[in-house]
């Protein structure tokens, strides 16, 4: 950023910086800075009748109160904000009185790293505080941070827009409490449920991200190409073929949390990235997966929230074992009043039109059932329930049911009006299995642009046997979004796709990029 580019306050930094090089003091230093304590830990652990304590912490300056020869400052640490009692002769008890006078009441500014030396005192406002005796900088700050100022009930400056809080998600952490909060629970909803795996004895496992098949779901996947190889390679869409490919190579329960790509549509609830568990178990069914499911689920809401019930928007919802369970074909007729049991293609066609669902020439039986499920009944379960008994059509990989040919044993875990889980009776007959994938095919010639590869080495790997297996996929995104609250997929990323902003640095960047791609 050029000079004329900035504005008054980063100008005003910079000279600071300067002059704090002058003063000798490194705005930026290499030495360790050893902190013995965290402001959460401080106040939850004074006694006004203990001996005195000693402690060193370190944060961010974000807001100060200079009132001549002492001040009042704020730190903001990894763990939360703590008061600072900072006076001149503490700081500087010789004669040189430029740490403070010059340094802290001039050259720093709000945002500003420090580290800090003292011990623990309650002011007469009865404020658990920090009385300083030595301050050193740590990182001088060189833009100003969007601090909310209160005039006449109004906000300023308040940080609140949506698309610069995921752009700018390092300022939306800093200014905007409850932010980090979100994403520690998501930490814990991933160490709540690798721990339960583990206790069982599953074994956490990495496949591909790199695919030379994109197999595994239905889905539209992003395509790059290996040079070294010469050939094209797939983002990976779903790592199910792989984690089936260690069951037959012997293990007894794999599992894995996949960082999946997809290059679909953006809403509220989808992102081109995200994260899903799969785990996969022999010699279990879908029946034992809704059971081990609903369990699971129970405890990491307790886990991470103390109790099994958790509010979403208008929604209370429990997470408390067991949950119901619907066929696809029941729920159809619960929410519009038509059995669709045995329909051909036509027919199901007939129903789309008089449930005003869209549908196009593309789609066989498995999609538009799909389309009528999901336009006429998903949204309507708000508690946890299982979706059972998937058309065939719409579950390449399952098994068929064993009381109807027509059906698979396939659930799906609804919450909140969204699918969460995925699950299978997974499909290990390699001859059926591949009659599915060439059912797949056809798909694809008819216009499918979702519809599955043919995966010959995982055909191959079936027929080497695989055992009786159930596997499951859960969404971890939409679980951080139940437990966190939110109703937006973007408030449980760090960092949401976006597109980029126009900088003429990063068009210089795009124009080398297509330049270099137009020479190969």
């Amino acid at each position: 950023m050029n000079a004329p580019d900035l504005s008054e306050q980063e100008l005003f930094r910079r000279q600071s910086l300067e002059e704090l090089r002058t003063k000798g003091i490194d705005p930026y230093p290499a030495d360790e800075f050893p902190v013995t304590a965290y402001s959460t830990d401080i106040k939850a652990t004074f006694q006004d009748d203990a001996p005195r304590r000693e402690v060193s912490i370190a944060g961010r300056i974000m807001s100060r109160r200079i009132m001549g020869k002492a001040s009042f400052v704020e730190l903001q640490d990894s763990k939360g904000r703590i008061q600072l009692y900072i006076s001149r002769d503490d700081i500087c008890p010789g004669e040189d009185k430029d740490l403070y006078n010059v340094v802290f009441k001039k050259l720093l500014d709000i945002g500003d790293f420090v580290g800090i030396e003292g011990y623990v005192f309650r002011t007469q406002m009865g404020e658990i505080s920090v009385h300083v005796s030595k301050l050193t900088v740590l990182a001088k700050s060189l833009r100003p941070l969007p601090i909310v100022k209160y005039k006449d009930g109004v906000a300023y400056d308040a940080f609140e827009d949506p698309e610069m809080r995921y752009r700018q998600r390092y300022v939306d952490l800093i200014v905007n409490a409850g932010i980090k909060s979100t994403f520690l629970k998501r930490t814990k909803i991933f160490n709540s449920m690798r721990q339960f795996f583990n206790e069982k004895g599953y074994i956490e496992v990495d496949t591909p991200v790199l695919q030379s098949i994109p197999g595994g779901a239905s889905a539209r996947p992003f395509i790059t190409h290996h040079n070294a190889l010469d050939i094209p390679l797939y983002l990976r869409i779903a790592n199910e073929l792989y984690l089936k490919r260690l069951i037959v190579g012997g293990f007894e329960g794999v599992y894995e949390f996949s960082r999946n790509f997809r290059n679909e549509g953006m809403d509220r609830v989808h992102n081109p990235e995200f994260t899903v568990m799969e785990i996969y178990v022999a010699y279990k069914d879908y029946n034992w997966m809704m059971r081990f499911t609903e369990q699971m689920l129970e405890k990491i809401a307790l886990d991470v929230l103390g109790t099994t019930e958790v509010q979403v928007g208008e929604n209370k919802i429990s997470f408390k074992a067991p949950y119901r369970r619907v066929t696809m074909i029941d729920a159809i007729k619960e929410n519009t009043g038509i059995d669709i049991t045995g329909m051909n293609e036509e027919q199901l066609r007939d129903v789309c039109k008089k449930l005003h669902v869209e549908q196009d020439n593309t789609m066989g039986k498995g999609k538009l059932i799909d389309e009528i499920f999901g336009e006429t009944s998903e949204g309507k379960y708000i508690q946890p329930v299982f979706i059972t008994d998937y058309p065939k059509e719409m579950s390449p990989l399952t098994k068929k049911h064993r009381t109807n040919p027509e059906l698979t044993e396939r659930f799906e875990l609804m919450v909140n009006g969204k699918e969460l889980a995925n699950a299978y009776s997974e499909l290990n007959d390699p001859i059926d299995q591949r009659e599915r994938f060439e059912e797949q095919l056809k798909l694809s010639e008819k216009g499918d642009d979702e519809a599955m590869f043919i995966d010959q080495d995982f055909l191959r790997a079936l027929e080497y046997g695989m055992p009786p297996t159930s596997g499951m996929g859960i969404g971890m995104d939409r679980l951080a979004m139940l437990l966190t609250g939110q109703t937006t997929i973007q408030e449980v990323l760090l960092f949401p796709q976006m597109k980029p902003e126009r900088h003429a640095q990063n068009e210089g960047i795009a124009d080398q990029v297509r330049n270099d791609e137009a020479h190969k």
